[in-house]
């Protein structure tokens, strides 16, 4: 395995990798798929199920036939094989709360906090990806960049536009961690050489 060099700001750990890589979601190239591939939901956590339940009457019209069934079914989370609480899903993939407008897939939760329709927009975890953290037995928050092929494209754009993924990410950082931490992150960056 690869050791990739890690930083740290307060209790978190931040390999070097999600300073260094460049980053830009195009969702013209990729149409939302993080949103339907894998074998999980979003991991989120107990708050953010009770702000999800909340919001469901914003967005239930949103949701497909399936979502609602496993929505009414199972409920908006359930805990995955490793024990992690994740936002349940349709046909063992797509996350309940995909729908798709225009050949993209988006969020509805999202999509109804834009319209002003709900006051939570969607789990941080979403916000952050491809950043995933993982509380560790210490109590340290391990932070880790997820190399994904349907990220390719927003990879591409990242360079041309010559933006690191720590700042593609700056709002869902300070959202999760605060300001004063990705001020202090900003402040490591600069002090490192030759990035």
């Amino acid at each position: 395995m690869q050791h990739v060099p890690v930083i740290q700001i307060d209790n978190v750990l931040i390999p070097l990798d999600i300073i260094t890589e460049r980053f830009c979601c195009d969702l013209d190239a990729c149409k939302g798929e993080c949103c339907v591939e894998g074998d999980a939901g979003a991991p989120v956590t107990l708050e953010e199920i009770g702000s999800i339940e909340e919001s469901l009457d914003a967005v239930w019209n949103e949701l497909g036939a399936s979502a609602q069934a496993v929505i009414d079914k199972l409920g908006v989370a359930y805990t995955d094989e490793e024990g992690d609480l994740v936002t349940s899903i349709v046909g063992g993939k797509d996350c309940v709360f995909t729908c798709h407008e225009n050949g993209c897939c988006l969020c509805a939760l999202e999509k109804a906090f834009r319209a002003g329709k709900a006051k939570f927009c969607k789990p941080v975890s979403c916000a952050l990806y491809p950043i995933r953290e993982r509380t560790m037995s210490s109590g340290d928050v391990a932070l880790h960049y997820h190399r994904w092929k349907v990220c390719e494209q927003a990879r591409k754009k990242g360079k041309d536009l010559d933006l690191p993924l720590y700042k593609f990410l700056k709002e869902p950082l300070i959202q999760r961690f605060g300001t004063e931490w990705y001020e202090a992150l900003e402040e490591a960056v600069n002090s490192i050489q030759d990035l």
